[in-house]
């Protein structure tokens, strides 16, 4: 089957065409004073005179030079290598001045007022005129959506959340014992307010622990595909502000996640765990419970961290260490297994 271009229109409405002036406002760039209008976005490879490409990275400078782009951004140390064909868009920042330039061309469609005929929504449920409640989604009683909100098919609003202005709920996730922010997006199939893994062990087997928080998400946060959330067992589980969570990640109850903090798939986060702003997780990564992670700490795929991590950490392997030391012990550990004698000589 053949390549579709960028922006299939099949899944993907497209605005445009824009002018030069306005593709480098919204890049916050510049660009020469030339009377240009663009249809689309393309990568460097594909994009032919109408479109736009962006250069973030010297490891295709080579399709920099060959492409047929009819603007590209790049960063001002990078515009002398725009072929003379290709109009440069300079900007310090250049991957967030193609994310501003591909939502400029596809922006996220809007909401479309009402409730689908199928939905339920409950008599008490408070649904704002202008809020869409898709086909066969249920809002149980006392839920609150706000103005601008998209709930996806056969999402479910559990009883008494709340959610501010233009968040979008995916299809099939579920949302209970929650109070989000605005401009959240819980992807499809996601879980958040489900209750955590609690248990006390008793001689006649295990005796569930009711789970009395609630899950709090500030504005701007989304959670990825699959994800869960469970509401804290006696504190709340705080989700903080402008964090992204992948697919596929599970945040155990009274979890604590600062501002813009980033949780890359399959990483786990059990209990009572803190996390600072701004740290990063990456995936398959795994946190122990009631410990606390420093701002800005940063922890590599398949790290392991069973204890206290201080600010602006770079930690590997398991146990989680620091990133030269872990690299010390690798390097160390081939050089044993190459001396004559060693195991791999036998």
């Amino acid at each position: 089957m053949t390549e579709a271009p960028m922006g299939d229109a099949r899944f993907f409405a497209r605005s445009g065409p824009k002018t030069l002036a306005d593709i480098a406002t919204a890049a916050a760039g510049t660009a020469p004073a030339i009377a240009r209008m663009f249809a689309g976005v393309a990568p460097l490879q594909s994009a032919g005179p109408d479109d736009v490409s962006f250069f973030d990275n010297k490891r295709y400078a080579e399709a920099l030079d060959q492409t047929m782009a009819g603007a590209v951004i790049v960063h001002p140390g990078m515009r002398e290598r725009v072929p003379g064909h290709t109009i440069p868009i300079v900007t310090t920042s250049t991957y967030e001045g193609w994310a501003r330039v591909a939502a400029l061309f596809h922006p996220a469609p809007p909401p479309h007022p009402g409730i689908h005929p199928t939905a339920l929504v409950d008599a008490d449920a408070q649904v704002d005129e202008t809020a869409e409640i898709g086909a066969f989604a249920v809002v149980e009683a006392r839920a609150e959506i706000g103005p601008g909100c998209r709930i996806g098919s056969f999402a479910s609003i559990g009883a008494g959340v709340a959610m501010g202005r233009d968040c979008r709920i995916g299809t099939h996730a579920s949302v209970s014992h929650a109070m989000l922010g605005s401009r959240v997006y819980i992807y499809p199939g996601a879980r958040v307010g489900q209750e955590g893994f609690s248990f006390a062990t008793t001689k006649a087997g295990f005796l569930s622990i009711p789970q009395l928080g609630r899950v709090i998400v500030g504005d701007d946060v989304e959670v990825g595909a699959n994800s869960t959330i469970d509401r804290g067992s006696s504190r709340d589980t705080i989700i903080g502000a402008g964090t992204r969570i992948d697919n596929l990640v599970q945040i155990a109850h009274n979890v604590r996640l600062g501002r813009c903090c980033v949780i890359v798939a399959q990483a786990g986060i059990a209990g009572s765990t803190i996390l600072e702003d701004f740290v990063q997780v990456g995936g398959q990564a795994a946190i122990t419970g009631h410990v606390h992670v420093g701002q800005g700490s940063q922890i590599g795929g398949q790290a392991g961290v069973i204890a206290d991590v201080s600010a602006g950490s770079i930690l590997m392997g398991t146990p989680a260490q620091p990133r030269k030391e872990f690299y010390r012990q690798v390097i160390t550990l081939k050089r044993i297994a190459r001396r004559p004698g060693s195991a791999n000589d036998r």
